[in-house]
């Protein structure tokens, strides 16, 4: 039985993309024969140090804490996190798993796998520098990415991006063939979520729009508050836009709450795709950064009429007017003039939920993703 070791900045219980990415994918490779351990952050804290999901997928969280919200640093000065890190060079693994190049985790990695001589498999999951809420945040990000990001890309024995717009980002680093390997979703799961009664009562006479995402800069997020402030009087007396998510801009974005713009923060994955289900219009308002927008995949399964800017992979799964609305940019006079549209035409809205329903049932299969990385695994071992 093959062993694996997977480095990761965030898990379950954690909620977001990543985490549910590489929870899905373990728990699907495990039942495949190999046996997995997982070393991540014990975020939040109060999350299990260790964890044994099934005979096969165990999870090892080390004591961490997040330097800005949603990047996560190991706690170097608590001894525990060095016992637990040494714990894991007495075992043999057949080859190491990294994600996300820039989370400390996948430097941990690859100091592993110098010292122990192993092959590195790095999943990439973002296409650009990270854009933090201050010039000196962005600029040590991406200082960091042309250095410890670099050799993490050169080293690996393989890069696998999760989109084609990860993949153009991995080659100005890595010249070497990066194969894209979209993920799957567990649509079983999300079918037996059922839509939230809470907030469909709630604005029961209401389009609701609404938008997922980790708040930072580089999501958009800004442009699209901007937009529904200035939707027509008329329009806005018959929708509420519903926003879901933390991150560091969170308290900025707050200020902008009103009758019309409700603040849910964080919220549990069920209940997010809850509200995704009683939801009319999605609003992918990304700039340059993320690989493939898991809650854009939600959304779209949930029958939700898109709006999106081609970035994070949107317009590798949305073909404009067919599935969604793909705008060039997230200027919020654009963002608005689509959510007019749609409102004026409720057969589109419906039509494109349905079109954006089937997309996904048909291209994000975790059977098929999965046989694509087990024939890498085969090859590199």
């Amino acid at each position: 039985m093959k062993k694996i070791l997977v480095f990761t900045g965030y898990y379950f219980p954690y909620t977001g993309g990543l985490s549910s990415h590489a929870h899905e994918f373990n728990k699907i490779l495990s039942k495949k024969g190999y046996n997995i351990t997982v070393f991540t952050t014990q975020l939040p804290t109060n999350a299990l140090e260790q964890e044994k999901i099934t005979d096969n997928l165990k999870i090892i969280r080390f004591p961490a804490f997040e330097i800005v919200p949603n990047y996560p640093l190991p706690k170097f000065w608590k001894l525990r996190f060095w016992q637990l890190y040494y714990k894991l060079y007495r075992e043999d693994f057949s080859f190491i798993i990294s994600r996300i190049r820039f989370f400390n985790t996948s430097l941990l990695a690859l100091i592993y796998v110098i010292i122990k001589r192993k092959k590195l498999i790095h999943i990439e999951h973002t296409s650009n520098y990270a854009i933090l809420s201050s010039n000196l945040k962005t600029m040590i990000a991406k200082l960091y990415d042309n250095t410890v990001g670099l050799i993490i890309f050169k080293y690996s024995t393989i890069n696998i991006s999760i989109s084609k717009a990860v993949q153009n980002y991995i080659y100005k680093f890595d010249k070497r063939p990066s194969p894209i390997i979209y993920r799957g979703l567990n649509l079983k799961e999300i079918q037996s979520i059922k839509p939230d009664i809470f907030y469909k009562n709630k604005f029961k006479d209401k389009i609701i729009i609404t938008t997922a995402s980790r708040l930072y800069k580089w999501k958009g997020i800004d442009y699209t508050i901007e937009a529904i402030n200035k939707l027509p009087k008329e329009i806005q007396k018959n929708i509420i836009f519903i926003l879901i998510g933390d991150g560091e801009d969170y308290d900025k974005l707050k200020q902008y709450e009103s009758d019309l713009i409700i603040l849910l923060g964080e919220l549990p994955r069920e209940k997010t795709i809850g509200i995704l289900k009683i939801a009319d219009i999605y609003i992918h308002s990304s700039r340059l950064g993320g690989g493939l927008s898991t809650s854009l995949l939600e959304g779209m399964y949930a029958k939700c009429a898109i709006i999106a800017t081609p970035n994070e992979g949107a317009d590798e799964i949305i073909v404009n007017k067919k599935n969604g609305l793909l705008i060039k940019k997230p200027y919020a006079n654009t963002i608005t003039k689509n959510i007019i549209m749609l409102i004026n035409n409720p057969h589109k809205m419906n039509r494109l939920g349905e079109s954006a329903h089937e997309t996904i049932v048909k291209k994000f299969n975790w059977e098929t993703s999965i046989k694509k990385y087990i024939k890498i695994f085969s090859k590199i071992n």
